[in-house]
């Protein structure tokens, strides 16, 4: 996923299922065996159920991925190589399934070399999660725990004070209403 997102970046996703993985979503997912890879992925959704995927249209001067007859901005690929290694492919996505593609497009394992497996997608059951671009989880935690912080040394210091103020106030009875003698 380089350039987008670098070693030991801190990601946040949440637990969703295939069905709810849009266009443009990155996905965390168990590979297919054909991937050899025994530990999950994350890849951008190119192409999702119904959906026809196609590489490569050139537009201007540079090649793109186009989806469904348009052209799909992807301002993200490293290099702008939108294919990286020059094999064209068409695939309508089937239902339940998506078809994703990496970010360093000459180095990344994707549906594009598993044409001959449901034309490279992916089923939409391996997701086990969506990455979102929420990063102000973490954030908002390290804020709730540093205004928490102030609220306890606040209370430790007005139990303090007012420990003292009642220490100092000790309150004298009045004097008795008959006459005493000293002895």
């Amino acid at each position: 996923m380089r350039p987008t997102y670098e070693r030991d970046d801190r990601l946040i996703w949440e637990h969703v299922d295939g069905n709810e993985v849009r266009r443009g979503d990155v996905v965390l997912f168990t590979a297919p065996e054909s991937y050899g890879v025994d530990a999950p992925l994350m890849k951008p959704v190119i192409g999702v159920g119904g959906d026809r995927v196609a590489c490569c249209t050139l537009v201007g001067s540079q090649e793109r991925v186009t989806v469904n007859g348009k052209p799909i901005e992807e301002p993200y690929v490293y290099g702008g190589d939108a294919d990286g290694v020059h094999r064209p492919y068409d695939v309508r996505v089937p239902e339940g399934r998506l078809f994703l593609l990496g970010d360093y497009r000459a180095n990344s394992q994707d549906s594009r070399f598993h044409l001959d497996d449901h034309g490279g997608t992916v089923s939409g059951d391996a997701v086990q999660g969506r990455v979102t671009d929420d990063r102000t989880a973490p954030a908002l935690w390290g804020a709730a725990l540093l205004v928490g912080g102030v609220l306890v040394l606040v209370g430790i210091g007005l139990g303090i004070a007012a420990f003292v103020v009642r220490r100092g106030n000790r309150t004298q009875f009045p004097p008795a209403p008959w006459p005493m003698q000293q002895v």
